[in-house]
């Protein structure tokens, strides 16, 4: 009995630092041509990667690089071992899923996509998101 009530106030331990590290996640929202732009800004994000995701959010021909239809539900998922950009460069891992029916359809797509591609490290994680207006 001891031992499951040490497992339960470790699970209750992990669950709070879980949450306490989604609440850290800084979201930042964008409007342009229709959509709303959702940028989750995590703490592995370099600053070039973040500023790559805000243009996305501000920009016309960088959104429509990311939603070629215009149309649906996306989302972007980064391993956060392998980071966004390196060198310049989308890594392989990064996954952009667009023209969905919803957000928890993109968010799931992409983040399965993701963690089939990652090469190791903790899963994946949503990082963008775009949704109609």
């Amino acid at each position: 009995m001891r031992f499951n009530s040490i497992g339960m106030a470790a699970g209750l331990v992990l669950a709070t630092a879980s949450l306490a590290t989604a609440q850290d996640i800084e979201t930042e929202q964008y409007q342009l041509d229709g959509v709303e732009v959702t940028v989750l800004a995590h703490t592995f994000l370099s600053e070039e990667e973040i500023m790559t995701l805000r243009l996305v959010g501000q920009n016309r021909d960088a959104l429509a690089l990311f939603v070629p239809e215009g149309a649906g539900y996306a989302a972007l998922a980064i391993a956060p071992a392998e980071g966004f950009v390196r060198d310049g460069v989308p890594v392989d891992s990064a996954i952009a899923i667009a023209g969905l029916e919803d957000i928890e359809t993109a968010r799931a797509s992409a983040l399965e996509a993701c963690d089939a591609a990652r090469a190791a490290g903790p899963d994946c994680v949503v990082a963008l998101e775009v949704a109609p207006r």
